[in-house]
């Protein structure tokens, strides 16, 4: 279960299990300084996040010589409003690899569960009130 708390401003901390985090507005959308990261952050951070991890297990299970991997995200809100939010994810891949494995990696990367999710699935949110304790 993750819960979201008000702090102060807009910022709001998150736990999620045993660990915290904060959120906030960027100072262009009205929070005074900015202090943690907006939601599109925590949104275009888990795609990279589950791509980083996915082409280290793959890599592990399969015996490739994957010594790690850099993910940079880069987001194009351009036509958001529109309904079409572009993330352009650049791997560099560390390592020994030659160029097939390389490929494989690539092809591997698009397959973690939250770009699948992200592209794939019928995400149905239900928003309700909770009772507020007296």
């Amino acid at each position: 279960m993750i819960s979201i708390r008000h702090e102060s401003g807009f910022v709001h901390r998150i736990d999620i299990g045993p660990h915290q985090l904060r959120c906030d507005m960027p100072t262009a959308q009205g929070s005074s300084e900015s202090v943690a990261p907006d939601p599109h952050d925590f949104f275009d951070t888990a795609l990279g996040a589950c791509k980083a991890l996915t082409l280290a297990l793959y890599a592990q299970q399969k015996g490739l010589p994957l010594e790690h991997v850099d993910v940079d995200v880069q987001r194009d809100t351009q036509q958001e409003r529109q309904g079409t939010y572009r993330l352009d994810v650049s791997l560099t891949l560390h390592g020994p690899l030659d160029e097939a494995q390389r490929q494989a990696l690539l092809r591997i990367a698009d397959k973690c569960p939250i770009h699948n999710l992200m592209t794939k699935a019928d995400i149905q949110i239900n928003t309700q009130l909770a009772t507020v304790q007296a």
